[in-house]
């Protein structure tokens, strides 16, 4: 998806949960220049002075999940969730933590939860329609896309997400014919133009691999012809791609943490 639109999202949740306090100042500047380590001692100080402060929690918990500690960042999201129960933000950073723990079920409830309290936030919300594409739930999945295409119209990602929930539910056909339309020159990312022509049924895998040259490129070009080869019923080139994905050339972003979870759900129903 496009990583500006999350990261502009995230600053917008931690911007309002930490306001201008000069500790998660200092704490937000440690992090920012990889020092994480200190980062955390700071935090873990803080939690200890005010174990009653949702914000400190919250923000540890953003970390440890930053650090692929999802179950300590699960276990501050619980902790923060009982001192502010309907606080929009930590369902969406708890149903991030599910989401790379690959438990998909508790990762839509979380992101249901966050679109109840904030309902004017729901076409932003991206990550839950990945969510419920791997819940199985495709057609909630199709309306989550449609509703993301409205802010954000030309993004190659979410056309192919919302094929991916079509292809699944009533057939590929289908998925071809109501692709969303696109103005596929305004999403420069390399390799999205072929992809998108990929699931258009006018470009061939081969085009998608031969244009990407940088390794977040080959990233992404891996990514979607595995996506592409599922659609397709083919499990073993679909295997063969996401693994890729998910390993040789995994991205640290949102989209990597994708691809590692659907290598692990292929694996699982092996």
């Amino acid at each position: 998806m496009n990583f500006i639109r999350s990261l502009l999202l995230a600053v917008l949740f931690a911007s309002s949960a930490f306001g201008a306090d000069d500790l998660m100042r200092q704490i937000s500047r440690k992090i920012i220049e990889g020092k994480r380590e200190e980062a955390m001692t700071m935090l873990n100080k803080a939690v200890a002075d005010e174990p009653k402060e949702a914000k400190w929690l919250l923000a540890r918990g953003r970390l440890h999940s930053t650090m692929s500690e999802n179950e300590k960042a699960i276990e501050d999201f619980n902790r923060a969730l009982n001192i502010e129960t309907n606080n929009a933000r930590i369902y969406h950073e708890r149903g991030v933590a599910y989401f790379k723990l690959a438990d998909i079920k508790k990762s839509v409830a979380d992101f249901d939860r966050f679109v109840q309290i904030l309902p004017n936030q729901e076409p932003e919300h991206w990550q839950r329609g990945i969510s419920l594409y791997y819940a199985g739930e495709y057609e909630r999945g199709r309306k989550q896309f449609e509703l993301h295409q409205k802010v954000n119209p030309n993004d190659v990602e979410n056309a192919v997400w919302h094929y991916l929930c079509v292809a699944r539910g009533q057939g590929i056909e289908k998925a071809k014919a109501s692709l969303i339309p696109i103005e596929v020159e305004r999403d420069t990312r390399v390799p999205m133009k072929e992809i998108f022509a990929l699931f258009a049924g006018k470009g061939k895998p081969e085009e998608v691999l031969a244009a990407a040259k940088k390794r977040d490129e080959i990233f992404y070009a891996h990514q979607y012809l595995g996506l592409y080869y599922e659609a397709q019923g083919n499990r073993s080139k679909a295997q063969e791609h996401i693994d890729k994905a998910a390993t040789e050339f995994y991205m640290n972003h949102y989209m990597g943490e994708v691809a590692r979870v659907h290598a692990k759900l292929l694996k699982k129903a092996q």
